[in-house]
């Protein structure tokens, strides 16, 4: 199976977030998002992870940086997922998730 980059922010469904995993410090993974136009309805997180980075005050201590999903929609589509605790600039202060690849099959 290969995999498509693609890289582009995708936009969550306000209605449709999962909630409880906030209580944790965890982002509310979106249940529904749309891209390019298209509305995703997630139907399995088939894996989690979490990217951390060095504090950037030069402290000893590590800093989770983006929350990642490895998904598949209900349409059957395994997706990668990012959402990002920090936005990118002021201009993108909003846009936190992001769709990185999609698995393409053989």
């Amino acid at each position: 199976m290969g995999k498509s980059f693609v890289c582009e922010p995708i936009e969550p469904i306000a209605d449709a977030m999962d909630t409880r995993r906030m209580a944790t410090g965890e982002p509310g993974l979106p249940k529904r998002f749309r891209w390019r136009g298209v509305e995703h309805e997630i139907a399995e997180v088939l894996e989690q992870w979490r990217e951390t980075g060095p504090c950037t005050s030069g402290s000893d201590e590590q800093y989770v940086r983006k929350h990642w999903y490895r998904i598949r929609t209900a349409a059957g589509v395994e997706m990668k997922l990012y959402f990002e605790r920090q936005a990118r600039s002021a201009r993108q202060r909003k846009v936190r998730w992001w769709l990185h690849s999609i698995a393409q099959g053989d």
